[in-house]
C-alpha cells in the first residue's frame, strides 16, 4: 500500500535528508518505507530489520535523518492534497469543515511530559495524540500533548498552520476543546467555531448590557459590555494579527494567559468577547437541526479514524516508549502519514469499484456515496514479513485489477 500510494502521490520525495544529497544506497527507498512503517506502527527498528532483511544500522540512519517533523508534515500535505482532488471525497465534504480530538496512549518508564489519568491509564501514565481531521477524512495535523492539558489549548495551532489546499472555514470539537477564549480567537480570525457542548442547559448565555429584553424560554445570566470591548478593540486586533502572521502560536498565547495567578486584562477581554460569540452560536445550535447533525457527523469521522490509528498502533503492546518530545512528535507524524496513506488507497479503489458498478448499469445515489467511509481496515493485513516491492499485478495505470463481480 505504501509503495502504491507513493507511485500516485510521490509523498516520499518530501522525506529528504539533512544534507539534501542524493542517497547512494540502492535499497534507500525500501529503508525509507520500512522506517516510516516501523514508527507509525510502533515496531522497533530491530524487529523491522529482521522482518524485512534490511540492515539495522542503515535503517536507524535513515530514520534519524529523513523522518523529521518538517519532512513528515510536507509528506502529509501531499497526501491530503491528493485526497482533496478525488471526486468521491467531494461527496464527504468540501474541505471547509474540520474537527479535532485527542486519543490517549499509555507510556512506559519515566517520561517528562507524561501524566497520570486513572480513567485511561489505570495506575500508569500516558500521553494524548491530538489530531485534526477534515470532512474528507484526511488528517492534516497531529501532535503529542500532555493528557491533563485541556484540548482547547491546541485547537487553533494546526488550523492556522494548515499548508494544504483545504479551504478551512469551520472547526468543531467536543466539550474539552472549547473555552470562551477559543470562541473569541476563532471569530477574530474570521473562522467559525462550532463545538458540540455537553450540558448545554447549564451554559451561561449573555445579553447586551442596556437591552433588557425578555426571553421566557431562555435563561440569560450574564451581560456583555460593548463599550468595554469597543474601547480595547485594537488589542484584540493585535492578538489576531500576531496569530495570523505566526509571530506567536495559539497554544503558547492561551497557556501564558492561563498561567497568570490573577486574571490578566487580555484574558478578561477575550472572555468577554467570547461569551457573546458563544451565545450567538448556542442560539444557532438550538435552532438548527442540520447544524447539530453536521457537527455530530464530523466528530464521528474523527472517531472512525481513531479506530484506524489504534489498529495501526499495534507494536510494543501499544505502549509509547520515546522519552524525548522531538521523538514523540516524529512518531505521531509518521502515524499521521500512514493513516492518510490508508485513506487515500481506500478512496481510490472505492472510486474504481464505483465506476465499474456504474458501467454495469448500477449507479450509486449521491446520498449513498456520502455514507461511505475510507477509514475501514478489515481488508488490510498488518502482520507478517514486510516487502516493499511494487505488486506484480499492478497495471499500467498504477492500479491493481479488481476481483470479478459475482
Amino acid at each position: 500500500m505504501l509503495v502504491e500510494v507513493d507511485q500516485w502521490t510521490g509523498f516520499s520525495a518530501e522525506l529528504t535528508g539533512l544534507d539534501q544529497t542524493t542517497p547512494r544506497a540502492p535499497e534507500h527507498q525500501a529503508l525509507l518505507y520500512a522506517a516510516l512503517l516501523a514508527n507509525a506502527c510502533h515496531i522497533s527498528l530491530r524487529e523491522m530489520a529482521q522482518s524485512t532483511g534490511l540492515d539495522y544500522q542503515s535503517l536507524c540512519w535513515v530514520a534519524a535523518n529523513y523522518l523529521r517533523e518538517d519532512t513528515l508534515k510536507r509528506a502529509t500535505t501531499r497526501l491530503v492534497n491528493h485526497q482533496h482532488h478525488q471526486w468521491l471525497a467531494r461527496h464527504w465534504g468540501g474541505g471547509t469543515l474540520s474537527s479535532s480530538d485527542g486519543q490517549r496512549f499509555p507510556v512506559s518508564g519515566k517520561i517528562r511530559n507524561a501524566r497520570a489519568l486513572p480513567r485511561y491509564f489505570g495506575y500508569g501514565q500516558g500521553l494524548t495524540f491530538y489530531t485534526h481531521t477534515a470532512d474528507q477524512y484526511a488528517q492534516f495535523g497531529s501532535r503529542a500533548i500532555s493528557s491533563t492539558t485541556r484540548d482547547a489549548t491546541y485547537v487553533l495551532d494546526e488550523v492556522l498552520g494548515n499548508e494544504t489546499e483545504l479551504p478551512l472555514l469551520e472547526h468543531t470539537t467536543d466539550t474539552h476543546g472549547y473555552t470562551d477564549i477559543v470562541f473569541a480567537l476563532f471569530d477574530l480570525l474570521g473562522l467559525q467555531f462550532s463545538p458540540r457542548l455537553r450540558d448545554l442547559a447549564n451554559q451561561r448565555l449573555c445579553r447586551i448590557k442596556g437591552r433588557e429584553l425578555s426571553y421566557p424560554s431562555l435563561n440569560f445570566t450574564a451581560h456583555f459590555n460593548p463599550a468595554y470591548v469597543r474601547q480595547h478593540w485594537d488589542e484584540l486586533l493585535r492578538v489576531a494579527g500576531s496569530l495570523k502572521t505566526g509571530w506567536v502560536s495559539a497554544s503558547l498565547l492561551i497557556s501564558k494567559l492561563q498561567a497568570y495567578p490573577r486574571q490578566h486584562h487580555l484574558t478578561h477581554l477575550l472572555q468577554e468577547y467570547g461569551r457573546l460569540v458563544k451565545t450567538a452560536f448556542i442560539l444557532r445550535y438550538l435552532h438548527s437541526q442540520a447544524l447539530r447533525r453536521r457537527i455530530h457527523a464530523q466528530l464521528n469521522k474523527g472517531e472512525q479514524l481513531h479506530a484506524l490509528r489504534s489498529w495501526l498502533w499495534f507494536g510494543g503492546d501499544g505502549v509509547l516508549r520515546q522519552k524525548q518530545e522531538e521523538a514523540q512528535q516524529e512518531v505521531v507524524r509518521c502515524l499521521n502519514v500512514v493513516t492518510n496513506v490508508v485513506v487515500v488507497w481506500n478512496t481510490v479503489y472505492a472510486q474504481l469499484a464505483l465506476q465499474r458498478q456504474q458501467a454495469a448499469g448500477l449507479p450509486a445515489l449521491p446520498e449513498h456515496l456520502a455514507q461511505l467511509s475510507p477509514a475501514r481496515f478489515a481488508h488490510l493485513n498488518r502482520l507478517g514479513r514486510y516487502s516493499f516491492q511494487l505488486p506484480a499485478d499492478v497495471l499500467v495505470n498504477g492500479l491493481r485489477p479488481l476481483r470479478p463481480l459475482p
